[in-house]
């Protein structure tokens, strides 16, 4: 964190006339924030390019009073997380920031418009929180096989969860329970896919 930026932010807003009685600068760690006054509803971010996918998942998770907000990231990140199921990009951040929210590419940035010029070019990415999709419980049996599907996404999930069931057949059985055909990858699923194996797993 930067204290004189945060200091300069105050003066800033004041000199284009911003009320300060409605500005709140919190000069911390974005990870370790778990606190906002005013239940914020919405997010508008340059989000941190080496840390900006946990930093929107856990605002997502922390912050259910945001309803939407428009973030800027790395361009290859903005497309992972608003890829789809299918996709050769389609992953862990695209599957995970699904679970509270529908993504969108909005925009692209150019890095010419920045000083010093970056290596990368921007994106911006619109997301809208939808209803949640299941307690903490599911969440992160959820996740966990969100992330056991796409540690080995050249596998089947047949034998990805194979340990997890009780073995291949127990496996089977389960996604078939799920309405998931075993034999399919992981990049082929919705988080709602997932979802649907973790309420199978969590009635065992």
């Amino acid at each position: 964190m930067d204290k004189r930026l945060a200091d300069q932010l105050e003066i800033t807003a004041k000199s284009h006339g911003a009320s300060l009685k409605d500005l709140v600068i919190i000069n911390a760690d974005a990870m370790e924030v778990d606190e906002i006054a005013g239940r914020p509803d919405k997010l508008v971010a340059n989000l941190p390019y080496n840390i900006s996918v946990p930093v929107l998942l856990t605002f997502l998770e922390k912050f259910e009073s945001i309803t939407s907000g428009i973030v800027m990231v790395q361009s290859e990140v903005a497309e992972r997380l608003a890829a789809k199921p299918g996709s050769k990009i389609y992953g862990v951040p695209s599957a995970k920031a699904a679970w509270w929210a529908d993504l969108q590419l909005a925009d692209s940035v150019s890095r010419s418009i920045f000083w010093p010029v970056p290596k990368v070019d921007s994106s911006l990415v619109k997301f809208t929180r939808h209803k949640p999709l299941g307690d903490e419980t599911l969440r992160k049996l959820t996740f966990e096989l969100v992330d056991r599907a796409f540690g080995q996404r050249r596998k089947m999930l047949r034998s990805i969860y194979a340990d997890l069931a009780g073995g291949s057949a127990q496996a089977e059985q389960l996604l078939i329970a799920s309405g998931i055909e075993p034999t399919i990858r992981g990049e082929a699923l919705t988080i709602d896919d997932f979802l649907a194996i973790a309420r199978q797993l969590d009635r065992r």
